[in-house]
């Protein structure tokens, strides 16, 4: 089986690279970043190409210029279609190409017309579903709308039309798929491997305080003001809020309206010392409103850290209800309060729920599995 990858920059492409590489099936996986940046990912140089003008040079600008929405939309639309215009205009025959969605609609169309397969890979919801809900959110805040390309998001949709299947990660992300009207049969779930090495127990949470803690980015789209008022909302003498990851400007200024008492906003910190945070926490929570599969929740298992996240997330795919931890509605503050309450006033709950976490982490496949997973769909593909 010979398989072509597609993919703007990284995502988890290379990690399913490595795995195709592996097991002799990858024959080159093209992206939009240099080989400067892929070289970490362990995929042999002789089977990368790249065609990072565009992508690099977005990246590059951003770093000092915060560019217009309208314009970023606009450039990022057309980065889709140059990578997919140049694979398609060297691609060798293949079995299969896998594509992140919008960047493989020419190369995938191609490669069907010479007998194979294509694949749209999407990391997350449907591309409809997914800006209904981000703007939604954005409006409920008072923040300006994001903008998506309509060019970009019909060309998302001819993708879903014209793909063989369509992959994703979570069982949140198969039912937007539906709901949106894709066939059932065409949106198979195969969820992503789990790489722990770097993440175990450090320390115990502090017995005197109730330390709740965020991972991530944060952003509106994580639904980081819920957790915020559920927070404010818990009766406790000693709690305290960390907020870990990247912060969205248009996200910080609602949550200073909203007030930031007892609460440490961090940014960004190695992956050692996020371990430590999620060691030394009560509970995680993910309030996310839309997202693929985060595992973010599967590094706080793995220190046991029990989770709060909302059904968005992907947790299902990763942790009971009730045993692990929590699943709750979507922009819920008070459910969200409720179960932070249950574990603050249940020593004995939550590490039940921790040593039940740690336990479930090793039930969880790692990439290897991901890629005997995704090697098994696509020659049943391919045979079909």
């Amino acid at each position: 089986m010979r398989v072509a990858q597609v993919v703007h920059g990284v995502f988890h492409h290379f990690d399913l690279a490595r795995e195709l590489e592996a097991r002799g099936h990858l024959q080159r996986i093209y992206s939009g970043f240099p080989w400067r940046r892929l070289e970490r990912e362990g995929v042999s140089r002789d089977r990368v190409s790249t065609f990072p003008w565009i992508h690099t040079s977005l990246f590059l600008i951003e770093r000092y210029w915060r560019m217009p929405r309208g314009i970023r939309a606009y450039l990022d639309y057309q980065n889709s279609v140059q990578l997919d215009n140049w694979v398609a205009s060297r691609i060798e025959a293949c079995d299969v190409v896998v594509g992140l969605s919008n960047a493989a609609l020419k190369t995938g169309r191609l490669v069907q017309s010479r007998g194979g397969s294509y694949v749209c890979y999407r990391g997350s919801s449907h591309i409809r579903y997914q800006d209904t809900m981000l703007n939604e959110e954005r409006r409920r805040w008072g923040v300006a709308p994001l903008i998506f390309d309509e060019r970009a998001m019909r060309r998302q949709e001819a993708e879903y039309a014209v793909a063989d299947a369509i992959t994703v990660p979570s069982e949140f992300a198969r039912r937007s798929f539906i709901e949106m009207g894709v066939p059932p049969g065409k949106v198979v779930k195969i969820p992503y491997g789990v790489q722990l090495s770097r993440f175990h127990p450090t320390r115990s949470p502090a017995p005197d305080f109730f330390d709740v803690l965020f991972a991530g980015t944060v952003s509106l789209r994580k639904g980081v003001p819920y957790l915020l008022r559920a927070f404010q909302m818990l009766k406790h003498p000693r709690k305290r809020l960390r907020i870990v990851g990247a912060v969205d400007p248009d996200t910080l200024g609602v949550l200073q309206r909203l007030g930031l008492g007892d609460v440490e906003i961090l940014g960004s910190v190695s992956q050692n010392k996020l371990a430590e945070y999620m060691s030394t926490s009560h509970v995680m929570v993910l309030p996310s409103i839309e997202e693929g599969l985060a595992l973010v929740q599967a590094q706080a298992m793995a220190c046991g850290c029990p989770l709060i996240s909302s059904v968005n997330t992907g947790g299902e795919d990763l942790f009971q209800d009730g045993v692990e931890g929590f699943l709750v509605p979507i922009r819920s503050p008070e459910a969200i309060h409720d179960r932070l309450a249950q574990l603050a006033g249940d020593s004995v709950l939550q590490q039940r729920m921790s040593a039940a976490a740690r336990s479930r982490v090793e039930s969880l496949g790692g990439w290897a599995t991901y890629g005997e997973n995704y090697t098994a769909f696509l020659q049943s593909l391919i045979a079909g």
